[in-house]
């Protein structure tokens, strides 16, 4: 599996960049124009959030999906065993743990922008009978969206006792139109093939990992893939060691059509329940 990585500034870069999404189902941004220094400094705020006990203060609202999910939440779909994460839930409309400083909003917004560029170049780099597909342009799915959310996560080190068959994240595809994810603190990312093998995914510092989501695959009547993918448990001395990333999750807002028959809001609330988020009788909002 060819996971192209694409410098920003190359003339070529959207062609090349599209063809990546569209032959693996991710795509490695790199040159971008998001500071690797702004990337740091949040990564070291939301360490120090998930260090201490003020976190359990902002446990989530399971209506709004907003706020801090504890050890073990989620699991991915088809799976009854637990990812071994935590994470915290950052909307638009909702606030930053206190005392946080700025950084994380500042990145979110610098995020938002470059997605919205990067779906540009997806929908003008899509076939004619491709774009008949979607709804409206790609980029106005997302504007003014508040379903758009950054998850920052913290993968904790491995203590020996682990449930069977637990990992970081189990094999999953990503609900979303696009996943952008700056570079994590360490590796351990594979994307499946279509014959069945894993694949690491680059991590290199600075780089920006993308890849398309079910809502994407769905708009665009399968033309672009919506990859399997995990994060799995590290071996040897990386095992005591933590590991933290922070994808920004590219959502439409709620009413637009991904299909003739879908909406995007119907969509997420469905695929919420699937993966333990939202009980049966529950609605998000």
């Amino acid at each position: 599996m060819n996971v192209q990585s694409v410098s920003h500034r190359n003339p070529d870069a959207a062609r090349t960049f599209t063809e990546s999404l569209r032959e693996t189902g991710f795509g490695v941004l790199t040159q971008h124009p998001i500071e690797a220094s702004l990337v740091r400094g949040v990564f070291d705020d939301w360490k120090e959030f998930f260090a201490g006990e003020a976190k359990h203060a902002y446990r989530f609202d399971p209506a709004k999906q907003a706020g801090y999910f504890p050890f073990r939440t989620e699991n991915a779909k088809n799976s009854q065993v637990k990812d071994l994460k935590e994470f915290f839930h950052l909307y638009p409309w909702n606030e930053l743990p206190r005392g946080m400083s700025g950084r994380t909003r500042e990145l979110f917004d610098r995020l938002t922008a470059l997605s919205s560029e990067l779906l540009g170049w997806i929908e003008d780099h899509s076939p004619a009978d491709i774009r008949r597909h979607y709804s409206m342009p790609l980029r106005q799915m997302i504007e003014d969206s508040k379903e758009i959310l950054l998850r920052p996560i913290h993968y904790p080190p491995l203590t020996g006792g682990e449930e069977v068959g637990a990992i970081r994240a189990a094999a999953h595809e990503d609900i979303n139109l696009i996943t952008l994810l700056p570079a994590a603190t360490a590796p351990g990312l594979q994307v499946l093939d279509t014959r069945g093998q894993w694949h690491d995914v680059p991590c290199d510092p600075g780089s920006i990992v993308v890849n398309v989501g079910d809502m994407l695959q769905l708009a665009s009547n399968q033309w672009f893939p919506s990859t399997t993918h995990r994060v799995v448990n590290p071996a040897g001395p990386e095992a005591r060691l933590p590991r933290y990333s922070m994808p920004l999750f590219l959502h439409p807002r709620p009413e637009v059509l991904l299909s003739p028959q879908t909406t995007a809001g119907d969509y997420l609330a469905e695929r919420l329940r699937e993966i333990g988020l939202l009980k049966q009788n529950e609605s998000k909002g």
